[in-house]
């Protein structure tokens, strides 16, 4: 049947767009590198001629160890311009999980930093190609433009490693339509536009920077790259480069809040936070600096973030008040299907009480092909064509989902259930605690009980009695914590509390 001709959706093409429409307008902020998105658009192409110089085939896996550069968020278009598929890998992994990744996506070439470089030479078995940043500038300069059209908008754009907290990393695999999609999603919630200046704090190599690398070239906004998360220089670059927009976990959150240079903006910075639920108490701390903060829901498996907390005109307008509204989950981002929380026995959904918990489901174009040479985990994670995320939650009357806990996390104490994430917030409600995070210890006659790890200010005097009689006021107490321990918590390198680490100390310490 003959008609108008079809073009196969990839991400690719925003830049492609961004090349004709912002050809002048700046594109990338990198240190002393400037370019626009006309030399965006050249140096993406030559960098995909350099990959094809180099024996880069399409179908080919191509790893990227990097941390926030213009290397990396070159490769988001560099590589799927050569028909390769891209592997961004996480920097804060040891020489053997990266040379596992290596292998087990069967990378055939490496782009690297020169800071990792002693690192991937460590992790490698057999010696792979390698272009590190020394030299990366002058290879692409002097390369000659290239690129192979997508032929299959569902075919494999990028594999995204699983942080492996409970075993082997599982390599997720996404495709172009997905992340062409979960990037204009992201653009529309984020009201990205040709004036937003966009700082790189969440990592680039996690969940494709939630396809924020696409989403700012679509609005022809500009990417300020950073190569770490320092809370002072972040302050200085919001208030030297103009920053509107930026993503990360409420541990980013905290450590910005509690720098000494923390202060209210003269203008609105919007920021999505996701990883964890941020607690009341940190969305009334942003508030009052000017920081309007949106929460976001996602797993890797999902693009990223496959829900989002949008504010409605009705709610509140006293920020304590709104703090709990804000705090939810919410409701399916608008490219995806509409979130499900569903009895695990049955496959029933859950009444939308805000009290009756279930297993939340996700499907639509931003849920992942499936796992990397894993057909086993990958049917272990479907039910009926969803997504199961493994996560505990309730939905409420208005149709927002909240989260109660992870699945694994629920603690049974004397039979009843305990939700960490009830405790954790009653914990963070006082002005003395900065980060909380409760985990469930064996014991003889309840079976598990809650115990509470806990990071106080510095300038605290904080002691466990205290802290104890506080959550007491606020819940039931059987759920108050058996037992608290101060100090820094463990967390992973986009940020996320290593429960699996806490609960293993729990276990081992009496």
């Amino acid at each position: 049947m003959s008609g108008i001709a079809f073009r196969e959706l990839t991400p690719v093409s925003f830049l492609e767009r961004a090349a004709a429409v912002f050809a002048d307008r700046p594109a990338v902020v990198d240190g002393e590198h400037r370019w626009n998105y006309a030399q965006l658009w050249q140096r993406v192409q030559r960098l995909a001629g350099l990959l094809r110089a180099r024996g880069v085939q399409p179908g080919d896996r191509v790893a990227v160890l990097a941390p926030n550069t213009h290397l990396l968020l070159e490769a988001h278009y560099g590589v799927p311009l050569a028909g390769a598929v891209l592997v961004a890998l996480n920097t804060r992994l040891a020489p053997a999980e990266i040379g596992y990744i290596l292998r087990h996506s069967g990378a055939s070439l490496v782009l690297a930093d020169a800071e990792y470089r002693g690192v991937l030479d460590e992790a490698m078995d057999e010696p792979l190609p390698v272009i590190d940043s020394s030299g990366y500038d002058d290879l692409v300069d002097s390369s000659e433009e290239h690129r192979v059209e997508v032929s299959d908008e569902r075919s494999l754009l990028s594999i995204n490693y699983t942080s492996g907290t409970t075993g082997r990393p599982k390599g997720v695999m996404y495709h172009h339509r997905g992340a062409y999609l979960q990037a204009m999603a992201m653009a529309f919630h984020a009201k990205l536009d040709t004036g937003s200046r966009y700082l790189w704090t969440l990592p680039m190599f996690h969940c494709n920077g939630w396809c924020f690398p696409w989403a700012v070239t679509a609005a022809g906004g500009v990417h300020h790259c950073l190569r770490g998360v320092d809370p002072a220089e972040i302050w200085r670059v919001i208030a030297t480069e103009g920053i509107t927009h930026f993503c990360g976990a409420p541990t980013v959150l905290t450590m910005l809040a509690e720098h000494p240079g923390a202060a209210r903006l003269d203008r609105t910075l919007r920021v999505f936070s996701g990883g964890a639920p941020p607690w009341p108490a940190l969305l009334a701390r942003m508030g009052e600096l000017g920081i309007d903060i949106q929460h976001l829901y996602g797993l890797t498996e999902t693009f990223g973030p496959a829900a989002v907390c949008e504010p409605q005109p009705e709610w509140p307008g006293d920020l304590e008040q709104r703090a709990g509204l804000i705090a939810r989950q919410g409701i399916a981002n608008v490219i995806a299907e509409p979130v499900r929380v569903v009895d695990p026995a049955t496959g029933e959904d859950v009444p939308a009480d805000g009290r009756t918990p279930g297993e939340v489901l996700l499907r639509g174009n931003d849920v992942m092909l499936g796992y990397y040479r894993d057909e086993e985990a990958t049917a272990a994670a479907t039910l009926d064509g969803w997504f199961r995320t493994g996560d505990l939650g309730v939905c409420h009357p208005d149709g927002y989902m909240e989260l109660r806990d992870r699945i694994k996390d629920v603690i049974i104490s004397g039979g009843e259930n305990i939700t960490s994430i009830e405790v954790e917030n009653a914990l963070t409600a006082h002005p003395d605690v900065l980060e909380a995070a409760v985990v469930a210890a064996p014991h003889d006659k309840w079976g598990e009980v809650p115990i509470a790890y806990v990071t106080a200010r510095e300038s605290a005097s904080l002691d466990e009695a205290e802290l104890v009689a506080f959550v007491r006021n606020r819940i039931a107490h059987f759920k108050v914590p058996k037992r608290i321990v101060f100090g820094d918590l463990p967390k992973t390198s986009t940020g996320k509390l290593q429960k699996n680490v806490l609960r293993e100390r729990a276990r081992t310490v009496p």
